[in-house]
């Protein structure tokens, strides 16, 4: 069985885009996704580019993405 990477690196603009189409406020998803507002601000606004898997999964899930949408291009582009 694979692990799991030791960090996804994400795109905060997808994060974002999708939270804003959802009609969530930065606080409300943050604390759907059990992180902290500033931690996802500084996610979206790209001073953080990397997250663990336990965090990914849980914007993922707070987010409804059932995809990797959220990772950075470059992310995508290995898992192929």
């Amino acid at each position: 069985m694979e692990r799991p990477p030791a960090t996804y690196q994400v795109n905060g603009a997808a994060i974002r885009t999708r939270r804003k189409e959802l009609g969530m406020g930065l606080a409300e998803c943050a604390a759907a996704a059990g992180i902290s507002r500033p931690y996802l601000s500084q996610l979206e606004l790209a001073h953080r580019r990397h997250t663990r898997p336990p965090i990914y999964a849980a914007l993922r899930t707070a987010l409804r993405v059932t995809d990797d949408s959220l990772l950075a291009i470059e992310d995508q582009l290995s898992k192929e």
